[in-house]
C-alpha cells in the first residue's frame, strides 16, 4: 500500500506507543553523554532522543512513539520528512551544497524569492533577501527600515519575542532566560502595550488598544523619529496572544500616515500555521516588511525578509547578506515545502485542526477553572493557566500539566511571559485520530493535575523556555 502524500514510504507508523518509561534507558544513557559534552546553558524541555519522525509522531531511541503537538516550535508544518522536501534536498545535495550567493548566484535562491513575492500579503512589487534564522531576519528587517527611513527608533510591544541576537534581545520583552545577564543591549527600542484581550480592561476594543499604544509612541518617541513598528500578528513565546480585531489595521493606518514602516514578524505564524499563509491576512493587513523562518523549509535552516521593492532596494549593494544566507539545499527544501503546502492545502488543514482544538479546549475550560483563557487561530492554539478564582498566572500547574502529558507520550510546549501558557502546534499533516488521542491525553492531564493527582514522573530535563 502506498504511503499518504505527506509521508515517506519509510515513515514511522502513525500511532502513540509507549514501550518504556519516559525517558527510556537509551535516552538516559545519551543524556549522560549530553551532560558531559553540551553546555548546560542549552535547555532541553523533554529528555528523549529522537531516532525517527514524520506525520504526527516522534519516535525515540527506545522505540517510544510520541504524539507531536510541538512541530519543533512551528517548524515542521509539512511534517518532519515530507517527501517533496526529502527529494528536493537529496537532488540539490548531489549537485552542490554551497557556493555562497554573494560570490556566485544560483537559481533556487531566486525561485524562493519569487515564491515569497507571490505568497506574502499585498499586490505591490516585492523583493526579498534570505538568511538563516528568525533572529537574523528580524535584525535585517530593522536594518532595512532604519536605512530606508533615515530614522532610528523601533517600536515593539509587551510580551514580544523576536530572537536571541543582541538587537533581537533588545526587541524581546522577557528577561529570563532570553536577556538576563547578556546586556548592554542595542538602543532606540521603545516598548508599548499590546492588545491582550484576556488581560485588558473589560470591553476594550482593538482600535482602543491601538490608540493607547499610539498615544504613548507619540509622547515618548514622536512619530517622525520612528523607523518601524515591529509586531507579531499573533505573539509566539509571549503566549499566543491574539490582538483584538482592529488593533493591527489601526497600527497599519498610523504607520502609513506617518511614514513609518510596519514590520510583521511572521516567523512563528507563517506558512499556513494560522489557517492562512500569513497571519496578517486574517485582518487584511499588508505590512511593508515581513520576516519569516521556522515553517519555510520543512525543517532546514532558512529565513527571509520580504518587503516593498523600493524599501528593500534602498540599502546600498553589499549591505545585506551572509555566508550561508539562502543556502541552496535549504532553498530546495523550501520549494518542496511550499509545493507541499499548496498541493495538500495545509492552510485549510490548519483551520480544521483549530476548529477541533478550540472546541475541545473550550469544553475543557468549562470544567476546569484553572484554564483561564483559550485562544488562537488555526493550528496555533493556547490555554492560559491561572489560579482558580482569579487571573493570577500559575506557572507551577502549567509545568505539571505539561510533564503529565510528556509522561503519557504527548509532546506539548509552554510559553508566556509568566510561563503559564500551554501552547499547541501540531504538524499540519497530523492524522485526525492522533489529534483526537492527543487531546484526550491533555484532558486527562488537566483533570489529574488540577484535582491534586500524583506528580508526573518525567525528569532529567534541563528546562528553560524554548523558541
Amino acid at each position: 500500500m502506498s504511503s499518504p502524500a505527506h509521508l515517506n514510504a519509510t515513515a514511522p507508523a502513525q500511532e502513540r506507543r509507549l514501550v518504556t518509561e519516559i525517558p527510556g534507558p537509551r535516552s538516559r544513557a545519551l543524556w549522560n553523554r549530553r551532560t558531559a559534552a553540551v553546555s548546560s546553558a542549552v535547555g532541553t524541555m523533554l529528555p528523549v532522543f529522537v531516532a525517527d519522525a514524520g506525520g504526527g509522531v516522534l519516535v525515540d531511541v527506545d522505540g517510544n512513539s510520541l504524539i507531536d503537538f510541538g512541530s519543533g516550535i512551528a517548524v515542521t508544518n509539512v511534517g518532519n520528512a515530507a517527501p517533496r522536501v526529502v527529494e528536493a534536498v537529496g537532488e540539490q545535495a548531489q549537485h552542490y551544497t554551497h557556493t555562497c550567493f554573494m560570490i556566485t548566484a544560483y537559481e533556487p535562491y531566486v525561485q524562493v524569492c519569487e515564491q515569497l513575492a507571490q505568497l506574502t500579503p499585498g499586490n505591490h512589487a516585492k523583493k526579498s533577501a534570505l538568511f538563516n534564522s528568525g533572529s537574523e531576519a528580524v535584525e535585517n528587517a530593522v536594518k532595512v527600515a532604519r536605512y530606508a527611513t533615515g530614522r532610528s527608533a523601533v517600536v515593539v510591544f509587551d510580551h514580544a519575542y523576536h530572537g536571541r541576537t543582541n538587537l533581537t534581545m533588545a526587541l524581546t520583552a522577557k528577561a529570563m532566560p532570553y536577556k538576563y545577564g547578556f546586556g548592554p543591549f542595542a538602543p532606540e527600542i521603545y516598548r508599548m502595550p499590546l492588545s491582550y484581550p484576556y488581560r485588558d480592561p473589560a470591553g476594550m476594543t482593538g482600535e482602543e488598544a491601538a490608540a493607547r499604544a499610539i498615544a504613548q509612541i507619540e509622547i515618548q518617541v514622536a512619530a517622525d523619529n520612528v523607523a518601524a513598528v515591529l509586531v507579531e500578528p499573533i505573539q509566539g513565546e509571549g503566549g499566543f496572544i491574539v490582538p483584538a480585531s482592529g488593533f493591527l489595521p489601526a497600527l497599519q493606518a498610523w504607520c502609513r500616515a506617518n511614514g513609518v514602516l510596519l514590520i510583521a514578524d511572521e516567523v512563528q505564524t507563517g506558512f499556513c500555521r494560522t489557517g492562512a499563509w500569513f497571519a496578517c491576512e486574517h485582518e487584511g493587513v499588508v505590512p511593508d516588511l515581513v520576516t519569516m523562518a521556522k515553517g519555510i523549509a520543512g525543517g532546514l535552516p532558512l529565513a527571509a525578509v520580504t518587503g516593498r521593492a523600493e524599501v528593500m532596494d534602498a540599502v546600498h549593494p553589499g549591505g545585506l547578506g551572509g555566508t550561508y544566507g539562502g543556502n541552496p539545499v535549504a532553498c530546495a527544501a523550501a520549494l518542496g515545502a511550499i509545493e507541499t503546502m499548496r498541493d495538500l492545502d495545509l492552510a485549510a488543514a490548519a483551520r480544521s485542526i483549530g476548529k477541533v482544538m478550540l472546541a475541545r479546549l473550550t469544553e475543557l475550560q468549562g470544567r476546569h477553572p484553572a484554564i483561564g483563557d483559550v485562544r488562537g487561530r488555526g493550528a496555533m492554539i493556547a490555554a492560559e493557566i491561572v489560579r482558580p478564582g482569579g487571573r493570577d498566572p500559575d506557572p507551577e500547574t502549567t509545568q505539571r500539566i505539561a510533564k503529565a502529558c510528556h509522561a503519557e507520550g504527548l509532546v506539548v510546549l509552554t510559553a508566556g511571559t509568566h510561563a503559564n501558557v500551554l501552547r499547541f502546534l501540531p504538524p499540519l499533516v497530523i492524522p485526525d485520530d492522533l489529534l483526537d488521542e492527543g487531546l484526550g491525553i491533555l484532558e486527562r492531564a488537566v483533570g489529574t493535575v488540577t484535582s491534586g493527582g500524583p506528580a508526573p514522573t518525567v525528569s532529567m530535563g534541563l528546562g528553560g523556555a524554548v523558541s
